[in-house]
């Protein structure tokens, strides 16, 4: 059921899907490692879309050296926790939804159960070993995982469906130098965008996901590409898996 309130918020979007659209994403559960360049626009799209529970684990803190493209905290946030920040600024935006941040670091001991009952995965983070792990989640609870990457102008999204497409390590069997990457604002809005995008079609079970394809941003050239990628029989993460006929969620 749904309050007034609600339904002039969610109103013109019902329009495309309906009270039962609208529920699947009051009913979803979406767990967003990372606050920063990517979460922030991931966690703002889909708390405005009405997901009904977020996630969101983070553990820095927010620097002015965030701010350029970290749009989930402002000036005054500066030396608080990104949990906090966020938690605060997803409620504002939306309080019918319910935010649960948590500050810790996301790694072996813990991931699992911080992902919990979640619904899906996004992957915000920037660096490959946290992704990897986030990735081998994923696949033992047989959940989507949602992929952005950034550096520069440049950008790239996949979704993984454990069973049915490749897997992160099938994309990226090494992981690329760790390193302080340059970018600018725009191109986490972009690629986070995408990635909510992509969240709100697998929770409604509709549309063309973005499986079996690495989507490429150019922003120097305003250029998108798609790569076509494949599941590796021989990949040490999701190797052993038996293929599913579908990457759809169930109703």
């Amino acid at each position: 059921m749904f309050s007034e309130r609600e339904r002039e918020r969610y109103k013109r979007q019902m329009m495309l899907f309906g009270d039962e659209g609208q529920e699947r994403l009051k009913k979803a559960h979406i767990f967003i490692a990372g606050a920063g360049g990517l979460g922030s626009p991931v966690s703002l799209y889909l708390a405005v879309a009405g997901v009904g529970t977020i996630t969101i684990v983070d553990m820095d803190m927010v620097d002015q050296t965030n701010l350029n493209r970290q749009i989930l905290h402002f000036d005054r946030d500066i030396g608080r926790k990104k949990t906090a920040s966020a938690k605060e600024k997803l409620q504002e935006i939306n309080p019918d939804i319910t935010v649960n941040a948590i500050d810790v670091k996301i790694d072996e001991t813990n991931a699992a159960d911080l992902v919990g009952e979640a619904d899906g995965i996004v992957d915000a983070m920037d660096n490959y070993p946290t992704r990897y792990l986030l990735n081998e989640v994923a696949i033992a609870k047989e959940i989507p995982l949602f992929h952005g990457g950034i550096r520069g102008f440049y950008g790239q999204a996949t979704t993984i469906i454990p069973g049915t497409t490749p897997c992160l390590k099938c994309i990226f069997p090494k992981a690329p130098p760790m390193e302080v990457f340059p970018v600018v604002g725009v191109t986490p809005g972009i690629i986070g965008t995408v990635q909510a995008n992509e969240v709100i079609k697998y929770l409604l079970g509709t549309g063309e996901l973005l499986t079996n394809r690495l989507f490429i941003w150019d922003g120097m050239q305003a250029h998108a590409e798609e790569i076509c990628v494949e599941r590796n029989p021989a990949c040490e993460a999701c190797g052993g898996m038996v293929k599913k006929t579908t990457a759809r969620k169930k109703k």
